[in-house]
């Protein structure tokens, strides 16, 4: 029987039921990657984070409950959480090895966790009807496109009443990012996952890798102050840096325990 620490952490936020839950597990090695997706199943979290001590830091995989995926903000900071705060790593700046980004680092700080990401830029694209017939609106100021669609609308009410058919979506190919400018903050925005088991991320930090470059073009500011609107709600501190973006926040641990794999 082999066991396994397991974390549930909930990442930009500083108290319990904010922010984006995820799960994390420290593993010695890497496990078969079918055993990694059950795992990430049973946990049922938008992401599990594994990682495994490397010889420049870790190597950090991140797993939905369908599969591995390429880059995930919050469980980055969740591991980064758990690294500092239950494996007492030394220093302050932790150094990630992936399989699909290279590497990113992470960074403590008094001001909380600061993640070192790919910046991505969206382009334009004629919006697909599907699109917006999903979203329930009949326009929007501007439709792009990167790994995720990037769908613009004129204000904070506008994305906040938004009340979206999200899994209708799964034709389109992508997650869909909608955001505008903020009453109280630089940007706002919420994060739609058509045929995942979380349909609405909670707080996307991944999502903000394509986010800072377009708000930076649109309101000329390299410092931004950034709010997720979903339920549960995350602040992120934001700052563009050319082909990368660091992106900031608190995290808390809800639970912690065992994972008996028999």
């Amino acid at each position: 029987m082999l066991t396994v620490d397991f974390y549930l952490v909930d990442a930009f936020t500083q108290h319990t039921f904010g922010g984006n839950a995820a799960a994390v597990c420290p593993l010695a090695a890497w496990l078969p990657d079918e055993r990694l997706l059950q795992m990430a199943r049973q946990h049922n979290q938008s992401e599990t984070a594994f990682f495994v001590p490397s010889e420049q830091g870790y190597a950090l995989r991140w797993f939905t409950t369908q599969g591995e995926i390429n880059l995930c903000g919050h469980a980055t900071l969740a591991a980064a959480h758990v690294i500092f705060t239950a494996i007492g790593h030394a220093g302050d700046t932790i150094r990630f090895s992936t399989r699909f980004v290279g590497e990113l680092t992470v960074t403590r700080s008094d001001a909380g966790l600061t993640l070192d990401f790919p910046a991505w830029r969206a382009e334009p694209v004629t919006p697909p009807s599907l699109l917006l017939h999903c979203l329930g609106i009949e326009k929007a100021v501007e439709v792009r496109a990167a790994r995720d669609y990037l769908v613009v609308l004129e204000n904070q009410q506008q994305v906040e009443a938004l009340t979206p058919d999200i899994h209708a979506m799964k034709p389109l190919g992508k997650m869909v990012c909608v955001t505008a400018p903020g009453d109280d903050y630089d940007f706002v925005s919420r994060f739609f996952c058509p045929g995942e088991a979380v349909a609405e991320d909670p707080v996307t930090g991944s999502a903000h890798s394509m986010l800072i470059p377009y708000w930076h073009d649109r309101l000329g500011k390299t410092t931004m102050r950034a709010r997720q609107v979903s339920a549960r709600g995350g602040d992120l501190h934001c700052q563009w840096q050319g082909d990368r973006v660091l992106i900031s926040g608190q995290a808390v641990t809800y639970s912690e325990g065992k994972i008996f794999l028999r």
